[in-house]
């Protein structure tokens, strides 16, 4: 849907997907120079409709980077998978050198002294990191806007909300200001943004890509990952992003092979679950669950069969399980803000509502909701005895009106928290399997959704290889937002 204002054209090189745009400039048919030169005047054109990106960085020393870049082509050096292609990191990570502020005014002159680790991975495999993507503070609820940056819109209405947390990144690749992006992913940052702007999310297993964070063995419901307009462009970036690292001492070893080069395998029947609303339990805004189904039609000319699936759990018992554990975890990250009155008043009221929560948790809550955990873990794994994945649509509603923090009731059902319209995404989640936001295509209003299609235990190559067949088959996947162009 159009804002009313002239297009914009996505200049050439911007078209171009992550693999070959990184392989042009290896072999010297482009220059990383031309490559961020057209990067940065697109963002300059397409950046302040969305507010996708921000913190960037001033153009010469961008420039004199990828001329650096170039540089190392000339020689003969080995260079890396994303040599010479721009990055913007989510806000939520650490990048030396960079404003990271987290969405929050608490943090907004932050400037890390080192990378994340899956940074460190990328800015060595190549990528010039030219600023940030927006986040919702802290990253806490769908939907990217906080007082530091304000809102990021959405690529195909920019009326309405990008979702989140990793909303900057789907929406700067969905407009073509970003090659290929990265994000993180507790309660659907990966999936949910890739829904609402037509991209590809990833939520690799529990472990494949390490975190360096302050209670490496607890802490086991967030992940990072990758992002991209294809699959094969989120399979390289996972590539580079996975593997063991001694801070994560839960993190899994390398599998010894890139994610990319291995899709075409895998070529047989793929029997396929449909989890639905999960018996009724969850409520879906009109339009939801049709169009996902509808998608079908693309698996099956893939080679896929779909059934109903159901699971022998409780979902209300998942969610509890999801908030208290969720609580546990961000009511501790915050706990010394939120004694401070000060710094209390500068949080977000959804970051309040975890604290404080929180504060009336006791260890054997916490412990229960652990073992609630475990027992979902064993009952929906045991759908893969039967089933090569599992689907289930990627978010409850279709992106809403900017202006709306999070939607108050879904198809008339009253939402109880500030996340609870996101309760699909809790599944994956909660049984730490990898799962990715398929484009599943647009409303009458032009609105994207997402399928999730979620795999077996640390069955990430197998999810990735059945999502690059579901996206041969998928003719939605290249449409552009309405507001840009092509010459």
């Amino acid at each position: 849907m159009s804002d009313g204002a002239a297009p914009i054209t996505v200049p050439a090189l911007c078209r171009i997907d992550a693999v070959p745009l990184a392989a042009m400039i290896r072999r010297r048919e482009v220059s990383s120079r031309e490559v961020m030169a057209a990067y940065l005047d697109h963002i300059e054109a397409a950046n302040p409709r969305v507010n996708a990106i921000v913190s960037l960085r001033p153009r010469a020393e961008l420039l004199a980077e990828a001329e650096e870049a170039d540089r190392a082509v000339a020689r003969g050096d080995a260079v890396g998978p994303l040599h010479g292609l721009p990055q913007a990191i989510k806000d939520l990570a650490a990048t030396k050198g960079l404003r990271t502020t987290l969405g929050s005014p608490l943090f907004a002159d932050q400037v890390p002294e080192a990378d994340a680790v899956f940074v460190a991975r990328m800015r060595a495999a190549g990528a010039v990191i030219i600023g940030k993507t927006n986040v919702p503070e802290f990253g806490y609820g769908s939907n990217s806007y906080n007082p530091v940056f304000g809102l990021t819109r959405n690529a195909y209405d920019p009326s309405r909300v990008a979702g989140g947390s990793s909303g900057g990144a789907a929406v700067a690749l969905a407009t073509r200001m970003l090659p290929v992006g990265d994000g993180g992913d507790m309660g659907g940052s990966l999936r949910n943004p890739a829904a609402f702007n037509n991209v590809f999310g990833f939520r690799p297993s529990q472990g494949r890509v390490p975190a360096d964070t302050p209670d490496p063995f607890y802490g086991q419901m967030a992940v990072e990952g990758p992002m991209g307009r294809t699959v094969r462009d989120v399979a390289m970036l996972l590539s580079v992003q996975a593997g063991y690292d001694p801070r994560a001492p839960l993190s899994l070893e390398d599998p010894g092979f890139r994610f990319e080069e291995r899709l075409e395998e895998g070529r047989g029947p793929l029997r396929l679950g449909w989890l639905g609303d999960l018996g009724g339990h969850l409520p879906f805004e009109p339009g939801v669950l049709e169009l996902c189904t509808a998608a079908f039609d693309v698996f099956r000319q893939a080679g896929g069969s779909v059934e109903e699936a159901r699971v022998a759990f409780d979902p209300e018992r998942l969610w509890q399980a999801f908030v208290v554990l969720r609580q546990q975890s961000i009511g501790g990250r915050h706990d010394a803000a939120w004694r401070d009155p000060a710094q209390r008043r500068q949080l977000k009221p959804e970051a309040i509502w975890e604290i404080e929560g929180s504060h009336g948790l006791s260890g054997l809550d916490v412990y229960k909701a652990g073992l609630d955990r475990g027992a979902w873990y064993k009952a929906f794994t045991a759908l893969f005895e039967r089933f090569d994945f599992l689907l289930i649509p990627s978010a409850q509603v279709f992106p809403f009106e900017a202006g709306i923090d999070w939607p108050a009731r879904i198809n008339g059902r009253p939402m109880d928290s500030y996340h609870r319209w996101m309760e699909v995404v809790a599944g994956a989640t909660m049984a730490g399997l990898p799962a990715i936001s398929l484009p599943a295509g647009f409303d009458p209003r032009g609105l994207p959704m997402g399928l999730q299609l979620i795999g077996p235990p640390r069955g990430d190559l197998r999810v990735l290889q059945a999502a690059a067949r579901y996206e041969a088959a998928c003719p939605w996947i290249t449409r552009l937002p309405d507001w840009l162009g092509v010459p």
